[in-house]
């Protein structure tokens, strides 16, 4: 349902909790990712009491009814718990972790109110990458994906040179680093990596977050991303 005056904007959808934060005693500001509205900021009225608290974790999927009195004005939520997807992974720090990054990623580098079905799809893929043997390495394309989706097109393959080390097929980079580059950023073969290659792929697209993304728009490294790397370490 899709009301608009105005006066009144009133409508229902579907979407990922991105954020919340306390605006009051009962009260919370929370932003959600939503499938025909893309991200959406909105108050939720008595978003701490125990009835609604146990929904809001970050990365759940909500159904919810948006009101505002104008376009202008920042609107309020009624949500109802979808799918409770977070609380699976209470029990595992590492893709827990995970979550809060991959969230918060999407929260920083997307604009208030653009509609984006290629991101909403990525988030519902996101849980799936998460149940696969090699969720690290797909979480890590599913990385470049995002930014694809965004405007922002790393192609490996355009930046390196191969050469033949010690027998081993080995891609350096072009910059004047000449850092070693993962092979499976630029063959993505279905092969199992060790977690120092992991570990060196997502150091690598923060390299690239931070110079080609970040900077350029007066922002800075999320938090959430340089913990999700720590704890595999």
């Amino acid at each position: 349902m899709f009301t608009k005056s105005n006066k009144i904007m009133i409508w229902d959808d579907t979407g990922f909790l991105l954020a919340k934060n306390k605006y009051n005693e009962n009260s919370l500001i929370s932003e959600i990712y939503t499938q025909n509205f893309g991200k959406i900021s909105g108050i939720i009225f008595g978003g701490t009491s125990k009835k609604i608290k146990s929904y809001l974790q970050i990365g759940n999927k909500l159904y919810v009814n948006y009101n505002s009195k104008n376009e202008n004005s920042m609107g309020h939520f009624k949500i109802e718990i979808q799918e409770a997807l977070t609380p699976l992974y209470f029990d595992n720090p590492q893709k827990l972790s995970c979550i809060y990054s991959a969230m918060n990623l999407v929260k920083l580098l997307t604009a208030e109110s653009q509609k984006n079905t290629k991101i909403f799809s990525l988030l519902e893929e996101f849980y799936i990458l998460l149940n696969s043997k090699s969720w690290i390495k797909n979480y890590i394309f599913w990385e470049l994906e995002l930014f694809k989706s965004l405007g922002y097109d790393l192609n490996f393959k355009n930046l390196v040179n191969e050469k033949i080390i010690d027998d081993k097929k080995q891609y350096i980079s072009k910059s004047p680093k000449k850092r070693i580059i993962p092979n499976f950023l630029i063959e993505k073969k279905e092969t199992k990596e060790d977690i120092n290659s992991l570990i060196t792929g997502l150091k690598l697209l923060s390299d690239y977050l931070e110079k080609s993304i970040l900077k350029p728009n007066n922002l800075s490294q999320p938090v959430s991303r340089l913990q999700f790397i720590n704890t595999l370490k």
